[in-house]
């Protein structure tokens, strides 16, 4: 009995002796990270240094937005609102039927440089109240496909424009189907303005999301076409206005290059455009601009970039003069910071 107790207790012992380091074990390791103990900075905003970061941030802003703006301002820019001016006045109250009609849709447009337009002058459309960004319209279409001949068949993502007859559409899904299919021609002083259109699409787009043996089949042949028809014998990688089209915008208001013109335009200057009125942006009162740019350092015309940066800068300025005038007016006597809890050696009072 004796031993039997004696064992039993020393059971009992080590399980318990065992069972503390496990206790004890759950604890975090002591490390500087876990405890917070790490150097850092802590600087102390004393109003010299309050003043002087404002300042500086004045300093560098305010000459960048006059930068851009200058930038911005340098840009010549045409644009030109023609989806109504190219409806014959007596098609106007149905401009839905128009469009959808085989009527002839030449529509020719003047416009005039204003000022010097250097090379190369691009040529955008402009598209309002489109919503590429929408969930299912961004969703419509197969990557797999455009990239590799190998995918063609793959078509789950694209309904409704997926198949025809139980052979798959190539591209297929409703960005492809909806493409921009209103073209431009230009001619000046009676001569034609030849348009470049190679290079207008990201390189690495071309060169890696549109393979080089993948080939339309099957695009438009529907009964309800959506805009522009491509060559067969071309393929996507060629193929730079899908490309474009394709790379969707974030925002209902959007450009898209359309072309170059690689030859300057002088101020007085008439150009005659000969555009067909097609893509039917009627159904959803949107709207079609053509835009004549050229670029500066910063890229294309926007005062926004300019602007912010003066906005920013000023306000520092403003902060800067307002706390000087109060740190001289009214100043306060500051704290020995040799108080502060982190300058305290550990444990110390």
């Amino acid at each position: 009995m004796s031993n039997n107790t004696a064992s039993s207790s020393a059971g009992a012992n080590g399980s318990a002796d065992s069972a503390a380091p496990r206790r004890n074990s759950k604890r975090p390791k002591y490390s500087r990270f876990t405890q917070q103990e790490l150097p850092a900075c802590k600087p102390i905003l004393t109003p010299r240094w309050v003043i002087s970061a404002f300042m500086l941030v004045s300093i560098i802003f305010v000459p960048i937005g006059i930068a851009s703006l200058f930038a911005s301002r340098d840009v010549v820019e045409i644009v030109d609102r023609y989806e109504t001016a190219c409806i014959p006045a007596q098609n106007r109250s149905d401009k839905v039927g128009y469009i959808q009609s085989s009527a002839d849709k030449t529509c020719n447009r003047t416009l005039r440089v204003t000022k010097r337009m250097k090379q190369p002058i691009y040529v955008y459309y402009q598209l309002d109240n489109f919503y590429q960004n929408h969930r299912r319209y961004v969703k419509s279409r197969s990557d797999e496909q455009l990239r590799s001949r190998s995918g063609e068949n793959e078509t789950s993502s694209c309904e409704p424009e997926d198949v025809i007859n139980g052979t798959a559409i190539v591209p297929c899904g409703l960005i492809a189907w909806s493409l921009f299919n209103d073209t431009y021609s230009f001619s000046h002083n009676n001569q034609q303005l030849q348009v470049n259109k190679k290079g207008i699409s990201w390189k690495s787009d071309r060169d890696h999301k549109f393979g080089k043996d993948v080939f339309p089949k099957n695009f438009q042949n529907g009964s309800l076409k959506g805009g522009a028809i491509l060559n067969t014998s071309i393929p996507l990688s060629d193929q730079e206005d899908l490309i474009v089209w394709m790379r969707t915008a974030a925002l209902p208001t959007f450009r898209k290059l359309y072309g170059k013109i690689e030859q300057d335009l002088l101020p007085n200057d008439e150009i005659l455009v000969t555009l067909e009125n097609n893509y039917n942006t009627y159904s959803f009162n949107g709207k079609k601009k053509l835009v004549l740019s050229t670029t500066s350092w910063l890229g294309g015309k926007n005062d926004f970039l300019g602007i912010a940066y003066l906005i920013v800068g000023g306000l520092c300025f403003f902060l800067a003069m307002c706390f000087t005038v109060v740190y001289l007016v009214k100043p306060r006597r500051l704290g020995d910071p040799s108080y502060l809890s982190w300058n305290r050696t550990p444990g110390g009072r």
